[in-house]
Parts: structure tokens; sequence; C-alpha cells
């Protein structure tokens, strides 16, 4: 139904069916076509729609959203960060990807300033590692898997400090030990 609206050229129906949605379901695709939708012209939109295979160089003339679309598409962009991190806070690959179209869009429409505030909410991924265990519970070894470490989590604070000054001298020592051989 909200490509229909699209193509009718509704955006305050397909407006209402994206907030319906988000009522039913908080995917972060959603979200993210969600806010695509608020920061494209509704006539670009529907002729993506229409035409997907038509190579993209016959008419590249693209036009910038308003800004008032721009500021539409970043509050929506916030509510969904808000959402991941307030309330899904196990959803931490989902917020990752969030954050990556943010940042795409504010590369693309933003100031400078815009994006390093995306950017500075980017966490950080580590590799962990964590116990396998079979059927009976008991131990059969151990798997690495990447996590994210978001600058606003708290309880990551101390150990972040302490794996960056473990970084930094890491890095300290291969660059003595490479100028010396």
């Amino acid at each position: 139904y909200i490509d229909y609206e699209i193509g009718e050229g509704e955006r305050v129906r397909a407006r209402d069916l994206y907030e319906r949605l988000l009522e039913r379901t908080k995917h972060v695709k959603v979200w993210i076509s969600f806010a695509r939708f608020e920061s494209v012209p509704l006539h670009k939109l529907a002729l993506e729609g229409e035409a997907e295979d038509q190579e993209a160089g016959e008419d590249d003339q693209a036009e910038a959203p308003t800004y008032d679309m721009q500021q539409k598409a970043r509050e929506i962009y916030k509510r969904a960060y808000h959402f991941f991190r307030d309330t899904a806070t196990d959803m931490k690959e989902e917020c990752v990807m969030l954050l990556e179209a943010w940042k795409a869009f504010e590369a693309e429409f933003g100031t400078a300033e815009s994006l390093k505030e995306v950017e500075a909410k980017m966490p950080r991924q580590v590799k962990r590692r964590r116990a396998v265990r079979d059927e009976a519970g008991e131990e059969v070894g151990m798997e690495e898997y990447y996590d994210y470490i978001f600058a606003d989590e708290a309880g990551a604070a101390p150990n972040l400090k302490l794996l960056q000054a473990a970084y930094k001298w890491k890095k300290q020592k291969v660059a003595d030990d490479g100028g010396n051989e």
C-alpha cells in the first residue's frame, strides 16, 4: 500500500502508513525506508519503483531534497537510533545498519558537522570469545564473535580506556620495532 500511495503522490497517506507499520514492527529496514521516503521527492520515488531496470545514467540530474525533507529524515533517523539504543539494546547489528544508512545520508546531503555528529555515534567493533557448549551442557571449545561497543555504554567505559591504551602501546611498539629492523 505504501508504494501505491507514493505512486499516487500522497505523501501524507504514505507517511501515515509508515507510522502504522512502525507500530507493528520496528524492523531496521522499515526505519531506513521511512527515512529515505522523507528525504526524496515523491516523483523520484515513484520513478524508482516503476523503472528499476532502466540504466542510472539516463537522468542523472539528481534533485536535492529540501531543507524540510532533510530535517524530517533526520528526525526519523534519530527516533530509530533512540529506539535501538534505549528500548532494543540487544539489537546492536541493526543499530549499526541504521547508523551506516544515516551516515550515508549525511555524507550526501548533510554538512560536515552533521556527518561528524553521526560518526561520533558509531560503535567500535571488537572481537570477543565465548564458550561453546554441547547438548549436555559441557564446554566443547571457544568461538570468536564480533561485538559492538557504543560510546554511550557506561559499563564499557573503564575497559574501553584500558583497551585503547593497550592498542596505542602495541601500535607504538610495532612502529618502534619496524624502524629498528
